[in-house]
């Protein structure tokens, strides 16, 4: 259980079926992935000051705001 800077507690499941371990890592990172657990357990592992974490969080957002648009821009066809 990851407990995330919202407040909100992530719980990750994965049953493993017929014993079939390998396939239950593949999902449980993959879910992890989605989930975006890897990048936040790698964020604190070191202290970042907070104008730096803002500086991070601006850029991902412009990130987020282009892919959006990319896409948006795909589908319209312009």
């Amino acid at each position: 259980m990851i407990n995330t800077t919202k407040g909100v507690n992530k719980l990750v499941k994965v049953t493993v079926r017929d014993n079939n371990v390998e396939q239950a890592l593949r999902v449980i990172k993959k879910k992890g992935q989605k989930e975006g657990l890897f990048k936040e357990v790698k964020e604190r592992q070191r202290y970042t000051k907070p104008t730096t974490e803002n500086k991070r969080r601006k850029n991902d957002a412009i990130r987020r705001e282009r892919k959006r648009q990319w896409k948006e821009k795909q589908i319209v066809g312009f």
